[in-house]
C-alpha cells in the first residue's frame, strides 16, 4: 500500500533549479518499529545543499527528496511501536541522504527510536530547526571537546544555524566564549546569546584579537565549521593540549607544525555517519539529544533563532537564500 503526497525532488545534481515540487508515492505501511509523521515543517541545512549539488550518499530508483529534519503529527505507527502514538507532536533528524525519502515532503516514514516528542510550549517551527544542529554541537562540544567551565572557547560564525546553538551550549557549560562574525548585526545576536568577544573577521585579525583576549594563553576549545583555511589559522590560536572540533574535515598542520607542537587534539564530526552506517545505537543517542535540546528550550535556557520560513513549495528561494550567506540562524521549510 502508498499514500500519494507532494514534495519537493531534487531532479537532478546542481543549483536550486533542479528542485521541483512533485506527486510522490510514499510507502504505507512500512515496518513494525515505523512511524508515520504528517510534517508541518523542516529545516535547510547546508548539508542539503551538498547533497543536491553532488547527490546521495546512498542511490535508491526513485525521488530523490532532500531534508533531515522534520516536525509534524504522528498519523499511525506500526505493531511494536510503544514511544508515541497518533496525535503526538514531534521531531527527528532522519532521511535525506538517498536511502530514505527526506522531509522536504508532506509526510515521512521514520524509525520510532528517532523521533523526540515536542513539549507543549515549543512550535513546529522552532522544533524542525532543533535537531541537525543541536546533535553536531552536542557531540563536538559536550561529547568530543568536552567544554569546561571557565575554558576560552572559540566558536566560528557564531550567529550561523550551528553557531549559535554552540556558542549558547558553551555557554551553558561555563565556557568564555568568543565568536567570530560578518557584520554588526550578527555581533549583536552573538553577544544578546552570550559572547563574551565577537570579532567582525572581514576587518579583524581573528589571531591577533584571540591571542589577546586569553592573555596569550591560547584558546582551550575551538568549534570550526568554515573550511581548512580558517583551521590552520586555528591552530596558531590555540593553547596545549587544546581541543580543536571541525565539520569540514581535517587538513594537514600549518607549515610551522602549530597542531603538532601545542599537541591539539583534532575531532571530526559527521553527524549523519549513523544514518549512512546503519548505526541504531548512535542514531539513538543523537535522539536522546534532541530530548535533551527540546527540554532546554520548554525551560528557557536555549534559544532558536529562525531567520526566514518559506513555503515549501519555495524550497528552491530557500536554497538561494541559504547560499547567499546573509541568514541569522535557521531557516525553515514550512508544509501548508
Amino acid at each position: 500500500m502508498s499514500l500519494r503526497m507532494q514534495a519537493i525532488v531534487a531532479t537532478a545534481k546542481g543549483g536550486s533549479e533542479v528542485l521541483e515540487s512533485q506527486e510522490v508515492s510514499l510507502a504505507w505501511p512500512a515496518g513494525s518499529a515505523d512511524v508515520l509523521v504528517r510534517l508541518r515543517a523542516a529545516a535547510v541545512n547546508p548539508a542539503d545543499v551538498f547533497f543536491r549539488q553532488l547527490g546521495g550518499y546512498v542511490e535508491r530508483p526513485g525521488p530523490f527528496i532532500l531534508g533531515h529534519d522534520g516536525a509534524g503529527t504522528v498519523e499511525a505507527v506500526g505493531g511494536e511501536v510503544a514511544n508515541v502514538v497518533p496525535g503526538d507532536r514531534v521531531c527527528f533528524c532522519y532521511g535525506g541522504i538517498g536511502a530514505t525519502y527526506g522531509t522536504y515532503s508532506e509526510y515521512a516514514v521514520v524509525p520510532a527510536d528517532v523521533l523526540a516528542v515536542i513539549p507543549a510550549r515549543v512550535d513546529f517551527v522552532t522544533a524542525a530547526a532543533l535537531p541537525l544542529v543541536f546533535i553536531t554541537l552536542a557531540e563536538s562540544l559536550y561529547d568530543r571537546a568536552d567544554v569546561k567551565s571557565g575554558e576560552f572557547t572559540l566558536i566560528h560564525a557564531g550567529a550561523g544555524g550551528t553557531g549559535h546553538i554552540g556558542l549558547q551550549l558553551a555557554r551553558l557549560r561555563g565556557a568564555r566564549v568568543a565568536t567570530t562574525v560578518s557584520s554588526a548585526r550578527k555581533a549583536a545576536l552573538a553577544e544578546d546569546l552570550g559572547a563574551e568577544l565577537t570579532i567582525s573577521y572581514r576587518d579583524q585579525d581573528f589571531v591577533a584579537a584571540s591571542t589577546d583576549w586569553t592573555g596569550a594563553q591560547g584558546i582551550d576549545v575551538a568549534f570550526d565549521n568554515v573550511g581548512p583555511d580558517i583551521m590552520r589559522k586555528t591552530f596558531q590560536v590555540m593553547a596545549p593540549y587544546g581541543r580543536v572540533v571541525t565539520l569540514t574535515g581535517t587538513p594537514g598542520d600549518t607549515s610551522e607544525s602549530h597542531a603538532y607542537n601545542a599537541n591539539l587534539t583534532i575531532h571530526n564530526v559527521m553527524m549523519l555517519t549513523p544514518m549512512w552506517r546503519g548505526l541504531p545505537e548512535r542514531l539513538r543517542a543523537q535522539a536522546r539529544h534532541v530530548r535533551r535540546g527540546l527540554a532546554l528550550l520548554a525551560e528557557g535556557k536555549l534559544r532558536v533563532i529562525v531567520d526566514r520560513a518559506f513555503p515549501l513549495r519555495e524550497a528552491a528561494a530557500a536554497h538561494d537564500y541559504l547560499e547567499g550567506g546573509h541568514a541569522i540562524g535557521k531557516i525553515v521549510l514550512c508544509m501548508e
